[in-house]
């Protein structure tokens, strides 16, 4: 793997002959920001530092782990286990404590350092915490998480809006040495109650309400819901945004604010050993049933501050300002995890960025001098198409732009490139997983030569491998394409689905033994960079946000109406994927509009509203194997207007259904 020559001189485009792919060098202007330089010498010395990455891992994240965190105790084994038997462990005989990391020891060092810039959803309401203030509130709410009966190994359920609170919450839970569970404030009640109910949590922190966008959201009201499935829950925390008034139950549920002025202002952090459970997050399966991906204190740690060390080049004086929600994994690493190890203030934005306007993200960057940015291709493309008049503001310190949640397209990154970054910031187009943790393939801030839509070369301890996906063989050199694996460990892997490690082994590491597997295709072009082409399983990726099409099915065939159900995703010009159902009634059902709409209705209410198909089409039956296996591949292709390459469709159960949905589709577009 290499670049070939040396970087393109000053950012701007040299165009590869063979791929007509411009490539493009670090901006000269990006060393006259910041720190000057960034945290490598050049792409050399990644080249060396990732070999060694990769021959040999316990000397080079020995060092990293010890450079990158405080140890309470130091470890002896780097790493142990294999891909093969599912069994990888990190940093094995350390103890350490995230609360710890993220908080005290910047604290004790700079106590008046802002940690959390906090933009409220409204402009100008927001505020700013130190450190100190920081170790404070994390102390008080640790206190009375302790009160409330949890403990090292308990699982502490967060439901909350883009507020201080929701990582004040992370790291009261932490400092106990309890994991966080997060659900995504978007999610129904019954989806937040089966989250609940598998991590086994007994206590819930929420708000009375959320504000997003200058909308309420009933958080409260859907917890209590949500509560009312989840017998073992004792305690619901709740902290007043709003003032509003909500259903109270007495003795289960207690005001934030009024139970931390009961406690002192310092807890000491619980230490943990390196391969605790730090957090689960679930994310949506395949089958259908969320599962709880879970993640080890040591490893993700090193692997949250080494990503955000050297993708972002984060030093010192940064402002890291991620538009994440921390109910998804972005929020968790780079909202929270990756800029607090590293002791830089983190932007915390409860709203929209097209709220009130549609300059919202660069007001933001202009008033808190934002460095770094990151977010997701969706709100790019929701800004392009707002138009250029709403960014007429200078960034003048913005110098890294990062985008997270699926691959961006050519035009989106020159727009970011040209308008936002003005040709001075670099952007990193960023690969990684909730179950990887932290990047996986990325450019390096200030080091890597780019090309829009690629993520480019791998982060260190990452050795990936394009198979083929029949063979399952490795298929070496440059110009090819398959789908994405990894053939070794490293740190920040998840390590299992909670209660569920068959369904882990299943999922990731047996599929092609002695591999993690990614669930995506990806090429690896005549340079040796690599391009992600998407799912191959059946997900769903809308606006960032991976969605099961079991669980939306599942949704579905809840209404009455419902006999069978098939989604899938198609490319959107706005959101990446969309959701399209495809949908059998049951005889007597009105196939109408209302109909449409009460299905839409039901995913809103079992699901969150994200998850809402974009278009429902009424069929008579679907397209089945004669097993009765539904191929969505074949309504992949009708949807995407391909019906002359659908394949042989004789060993289909009935193949004239095939033409009927043609002509479905085709008159309601």
């Amino acid at each position: 793997m290499s670049e070939g020559d040396t970087a393109p001189p000053k950012g701007g485009p040299v165009v590869a002959e063979a791929h007509e792919v411009p490539t493009y060098g670090v901006p000269e202007p990006f060393f006259k920001k910041g720190s000057g330089k960034a945290h490598l010498k050049d792409f050399a010395e990644y080249e060396t530092l990732y070999k060694q990455s990769i021959e040999e891992p316990d000397k080079f994240w020995g060092k990293m782990a010890r450079e990158l965190l405080t140890w309470d105790r130091d470890f002896q084994t780097v790493r142990s286990g294999s891909l093969t038997n599912g069994d990888v462990a990190w940093f094995l005989e350390g103890q350490l404590n995230a609360s710890y990391n993220c908080v005290d020891r910047h604290a004790f060092k700079n106590p008046d350092k802002p940690a959390i810039i906090y933009e409220s959803d409204e402009p100008g309401e927001g505020k700013i915490l130190s450190y100190s203030e920081l170790l404070r509130e994390v102390s008080k709410l640790a206190y009375v998480l302790k009160q409330h009966g949890v403990r090292k190994g308990d699982t502490v359920a967060l439901y909350l809006p883009m507020i201080p609170q929701a990582v004040i919450a992370f790291l009261a839970a932490t400092r106990l040495g309890a994991c966080h569970t997060v659900v995504f404030a978007g999610f129904s009640s019954g989806s937040l109650a089966d989250r609940i109910v598998d991590a086994n949590a007994k206590v819930v922190i929420t708000t009375d309400e959320g504000k997003r966008g200058g909308k309420l959201i009933g958080t409260k009201k859907i917890v209590d819901e949500a509560l009312k499935k989840c017998p073992d829950v004792t305690s619901c925390i709740v902290y007043k945004r709003t003032g509003a008034d909500v259903p109270w139950t007495k003795g289960r549920d207690f005001w934030w604010d009024e139970e931390t002025e009961k406690y002192p202002s310092y807890i000491p952090p619980v230490p943990m050993m390196s391969e605790d459970p730090l957090f689960l997050l679930y994310t949506s399966g395949s089958t259908g049933k969320p599962k709880g991906v879970m993640h080890t204190t040591g490893g993700y740690l090193v692997g949250a501050a080494a990503t955000g060390k050297y993708a972002f080049d984060i030093h010192d004086d940064d402002v890291f300002f991620c538009g994440g929600d921390v109910g998804w994994i972005t929020g968790h690493t780079y909202v929270v995890y990756a800029p607090l190890l590293l002791g830089v203030p983190t932007v915390v934005f409860e709203g929209t960025p097209a709220y009130p306007n549609f300059s919202r993200y660069w007001d933001i960057i202009d008033k808190y001098k934002v460095t770094q940015f990151y977010v997701a291709p969706t709100a790019l493309r929701l800004l392009k198409r707002a138009g250029d008049e709403h960014v007429n503001h200078s960034m003048e310190r913005l110098r890294v732009l990062g985008s997270v949640g699926e691959p961006i397209a050519a035009e989106v990154w020159k727009w970011y490139h040209e308008k936002i970054g003005k040709e001075e910031a670099h952007v990193v187009d960023t690969y990684w997983q909730t179950e990887t943790g932290s990047h996986v393939i990325t450019p390096l801030a200030g080091i890597t030569s780019t090309k829009p839509g690629s993520a480019s070369h791998p982060f260190f301890g990452i050795e990936p491998a394009i198979l083929d996906p029949n063979s399952g063989e490795e298929i070496k050199g440059n110009d090819v394409e398959g789908v994405l694996a990894f053939k070794q460990s490293w740190p920040s892997m998840a390590r299992t689905v909670w209660g569920a490690h068959k369904r882990y082994m299943d999922t990731y590491l047996n599929v092609y033994k002695g591999y993690y597997f990614t669930g995506d295709g990806a090429a690896r072009d005549h340079e040796g960079y690599y391009w992600i082409r998407g799912r191959v399983d059946d997900v769903v990726n809308v606006s960032g946000h991976r969605l099961s099409t079991a669980e939306i099915e599942a949704a579905l065939i809840e209404h009455h109406g419902v006999a069978e159900a098939a989604v899938v995703g198609i490319n959107d010009e706005m959101t990446g994927q969309a959701v399209n159902a495809f949908v059998a009634l049951k005889d007597g059902v009105d196939p109408g509009e209302g109909t449409r709409k009460e299905l839409v209705m039901q995913v809103r209410k079992q699901i969150g509203p994200f998850a809402a198909p974009k278009a429902i089409f009424i069929v008579d039956d679907l397209p089945k194997t004669r097993s009765g296996k539904i191929m969505r591949r074949i309504l992949r292709k009708i949807l995407s207007g391909e019906e002359d390459q659908l394949g042989d469709t004789s060993t289909l159960s009935d193949p004239s259904v095939v033409d009927k949905i043609i002509g479905t589709v085709k008159n309601k577009k």
